[in-house]
């Protein structure tokens, strides 16, 4: 994050582990594993030991690209791919494939290097090789215990170059936790050496108290003075870490000591730049070696303390103390007082905040006569108010800029921790956000820099009288609708949307009402967006929006091929996202400027929820071309998980009125969905699923939509396109078609139903063979069965006609209707189920017994009764069935 922090990577992307194969190892497997000095026997792509990273070649890829003429596409990153794939990917699988002996003869060479006395760039080369071989699987690898216990003493011994040290100490990382380490950090003095031995010590998982000790030993080594001794800048990510991990294992002298050191570093660190290391040239002389003063972002002079924001050619020791200093900075004030204010007064203090008197005083307060922790607070709000004026100056340099906006992004975060520990300092810390937050409104490039600006003013708002809805709604309307391409800002807004919830109180209905551009956010970066979303999604949902989400939700593939037609329109598409070149789309943005297509493409494209919704079955034609962009196909993979989170929030408040609306949806919206590739399949498998549960939550749906649901079954096309969905319906319709469950239910209804069902039956099982007949799945020809039988069994008078139809089914040889879709075992399985429905029949009181239980026979409990459970009774007619088959009739 900041400047001078970052330690060069070492460590390669985790991959799943290769099965081990028998084949000759490849040309980079005997690369790395060949004696150190031989040759290999194909020159490699990329060095064995620093293979790129994908965003290197991403990005030169890019340049190639633009060197060329061409926009930054989809091409430029699939030419990074493949270069990524042709290279790092072999080199990664072919160290993955790596047998153990092998890897033992390797180990073997690298302990004779490690037991010379001069260690050299052969030795290095050979680390560099383990390191990767150690690092490519998910799995350890399993290494001489000599070897181990070499790359500890290398690790350890005083004389060994830095690159080896920290070689040695991210092989055994990688090898954590072992069981034989014997590594102890007591008597190193090295403040380099004793970060890459304590970060080996960390990883074991505190077995042995590692952390304890590691800790001890870091504060001696801090608490001594020797103005020459080892700089402490090495040691500051150990502390953090010992934070995180066990912050018990502080004492309170220990803690005072790092307060006093960290106002040090942050307020007293030199304004003057360090001195450059010259060779004693001719040109070298004195007056050039003089050090001249840090300067701010935009070059001018810095006239007050050193921050992370200072520039300069070089820097001094206590100035990189300073940027490790703020680094740690928010974590250390949160292990300090994670409760909240500490001090005897504090609720005096908090009483009398609002005061002038307070704020003064608060202000002019001697802050050596502090404690080391209120001192510490005092330096670190004086810091963060120096960044934030730092961060209105205007960069010289993009990286400034960027670096700019990230400290400006941590300030505000210390600055809220700093105001729930401590309430005066928040009076001093809102004029100076509310300047900030009118500034930043009106620079789109900056708007992640606004989402730790809202997250305070959600903290503190109500104890500074302080109303955040204007910002709430500038960030979930306009930032979101304009900048919904943004990967990382998309990311930060869902996040903060999410963990910012039981902050929201009466602004959450802002949050609601906003549920279209947050699925624009979806839309576009769906597959790292969808857990984020599952979880904000209950919180979406009302009475008032269920209807219009649920409509969003099935449109939204549609809506990401809209959002890539919008870029494509936009006047400034260079500076837009990739998209895929190869789509030739030439009529879809013609089309889209028809005035008939523009009400359609506005509301899809909507910034708030409207109450209303729209037939988009025009626009879906229209941007049907986009349809198998490889974004609208991953976006329509989340669908259905984000369908099963919508009912399940649904049901829990959903009333019969509701019920009846979404079930209606169900019905209607089952035809009529953007076309993807496997779209529909999946989907209608969720929206059949969810009716089922929308009928068991309000049975009396069925008597209620009774017109709708005949509309449904009486097409025979549905057989065709909504397989599931009909099946479903066929099975609630058997099911809920009953007087138990609703006194309305007639015997006209019940026949109504049996003559729509029994011609959807004889269509797809007796109707000659067509190149239009749609094929049937054998399921939905049982339920068929099925349903029919229960309604005969209700009304006695259509028994006769069901027991000769399924007499037929019986002993019928399969359709060509049912033959294009079943197979012999499924044709089989239709009559077994025909034969065993027409024994039921035969006794039609023990059919409706059987086929229309009551809710008591429902319950779990009259199943396990060994005297009345329903498997008895089955057991019991089929018993007399088979006595007296030759007296009944049929």
């Amino acid at each position: 994050m900041f400047r001078g922090l970052r330690a060069p990577g070492l460590k390669v992307p985790d991959s799943q582990p290769a099965k081990a194969t028998k084949s000759p190892p490849g040309p980079v497997a005997q690369a790395l594993t060949a004696p150190v000095g031989q040759a290999p026997p194909k020159p490699l792509p990329w060095s064995a030991a620093c293979p790129p990273r994908p965003r290197d070649v991403a990005r030169d890829a890019t340049r190639k690209w633009r060197a060329v003429g061409g926009a930054p596409g989809v091409a430029a990153a699939a030419a990074a791919a493949g270069m990524f794939s042709a290279g790092a990917e072999s080199l990664l699988r072919q160290a993955r494939e790596i047998q153990a002996e092998e890897l033992t003869k390797f180990c073997s060479r690298i302990v004779k290097l490690l037991q010379e006395e001069e260690l050299g760039p052969e030795a290095a080369d050979a680390l560099q090789r383990l390191f990767l071989i150690v690092s490519a699987t998910k799995y350890r690898r399993k290494l001489e215990d000599t070897c181990v216990h070499l790359l500890q003493a290398t690790l350890c011994s005083p004389k060994c170059p830095e690159q080896l040290q920290l070689l040695c100490a991210a092989i055994l990382r990688e090898m954590s936790p072992c069981d034989g380490l014997s590594l102890s950090c007591d008597h190193i003095h090295s403040s380099r050496q004793l970060s890459l031995v304590a970060s080996v010590l960390l990883a074991q998982g505190d077995k042995k108290e590692e952390v304890r000790s590691v800790g001890q030993r870091v504060f001696r080594v801090l608490e001594s003075r020797q103005p020459e001794g080892p700089s402490p800048r090495h040691l500051l990510p150990v502390v953090s870490k010992i934070t995180h991990l066990a912050p018990h294992t502080l004492h309170e002298d220990q803690t005072n000591l790092l307060n006093k050191r960290l106002v040090d570093w942050l307020r007293y660190a030199s304004v003057q730049q360090g001195v450059a290391h010259t060779s004693g040239g001719f040109f070298s002389t004195p007056r050039a070696r003089q050090p001249c003063p840090v300067t701010e972002v935009d070059g001018a002079v810095a006239t007050d303390f050193f921050t992370v924001l200072s520039t300069g050619q070089h820097f001094t020791e206590d100035q990189w103390l300073n940027v490790q200093a703020f680094s740690m900075l928010r974590v250390w004030l949160l292990h300090g007082d994670p409760e909240g204010p500490s001090t005897p007064d504090a609720d005096d203090r908090s009483e009398l905040e609002g005061s002038t008197l307070s704020v003064l005083s608060a202000s002019s307060t001697a802050s050596h006569l502090l404690p080391p922790r209120e001192r510490l607070r005092e330096k670190a709000f004086e810091y963060c108010q120096r960044l934030v004026e730092q961060s209105t100056r205007r960069a010289l340099r993009k990286g400034d800029s960027d670096l700019q906006k990230a400290c400006l992004v941590e300030a505000v975060l210390v600055l809220d921790v700093l105001c729930k520990q401590d309430p005066s300092f928040l009076y001093r810390t809102l004029s100076c956000l509310k300047a900030q937050h009118a500034r930043l409104c009106a620079d789109p490039s900056r708007a992640r820099t606004l989402l730790p600006i809202a997250q305070f003013f959600l903290n503190h708002g109500e104890a500074a009288a302080v109303d955040s809805e204007a910002l709430l709604r500038h960030l979930l309307t306009r930032t979101a609708c304009e900048l919904f391409h943004s990967p990382p800002l998309a990311f930060e807004l869902m996040c903060f949307c999410r963990d910012s919830l039981p902050l929201f109180g009466r602004n959450l209905d802002i949050l609601k009402w906003s549920f279209p551009n947050l699925l624009k956010l979806l839309a576009w970066n769906s597959p790292p967006l969808t857990s984020e979303f599952v979880a904000l999604l209950p919180s979406l949902v009302d009475a008032g929006t269920a209807v219009e989400m649920l409509h969003a939700l099935l449109d939204l593939p549609c809506l990401t091929a809209a959002l890539d037609l919008q870029l494509r329109l936009s006047p400034a598409a260079s500076e837009r996202p990739l998209w895929d070149p190869s789509l030739k789309i030439p009529g879809c943005l013609e089309a889209s400027r028809d005035p008939q297509f523009q009400g359609l493409l506005q509301h899809l494209l909507r910034a708030t929820a409207t109450g209303t919704v729209e037939r988009l079955a025009p626009l879906h034609r229209l941007l049907q071309p986009l349809a198998s962009c490889a974004r609208v196909v991953q976006c329509a993979e989340a669908v259905p998980t984000l369908l099963q989170a919508f009912f399940s929030a649904v049901t829990r408040f959903a009333d019969g009125a509701l019920t009846n609306q979404l079930a209606l949806l169900l019905l209607e919206r089952s035809d009529s969905l953007f076309q993807v590739p496997h779209y529909e399949d999946r989907v209608h498998r969720v929206l059949s699923s969810q009716f089922l549960a929308l009928c068991a939550l309000h049975p009396s749906l069925v008597v209620e939509l009774a017109k709708e649901l005949l509309e449904f079954v009486g097409s025979v096309s549905s057989v065709h396109s909504r397989g599931p969905m009909l099946a479903s319906v066929v099975w609630a319709i058997g099911e809920y078609l009953s007087v138990s469950w609703d006194r309305r239910c007639t015997v006209e209804q019940i026949n109504r139903f049996f003559e729509a069902l029994e011609a959807v039956l004889f269509e797809v099982t007796q109707s000659r063979p067509s190149a239009t007949l749609p094929k049937c799945p054998p399921q939905v020809v049982t339920v068929l069965m099925t349903t029919l039988t229960k309604l005969a069994s209700r009304s006695q008078d259509l028994i006769p006609r069901v027991s000769l139809f399924l007499s037929k089914m019986r002993t019928l040889a399969p359709s060509p209707a049912l033959s294009t879709t079943s197979c012999e075992e499924d044709a089989g399985a239709m009559r077994t189920r025909a034969t065993e429905l027409l024994a039921l029949l035969k006794m039609p009181s023990v059919a409706q017994f059987v086929l229309t239980p009551s809710k008591e026979v429902s319950e779990p409990r009259y199943h396990r009764d060994a005297n009345t459970a329903l498997p008895l009774a089955l057991r019991t007619v089929s018993r007399l069935v088979e006595k007296e088959t030759g007296l009944l009739p049929g």
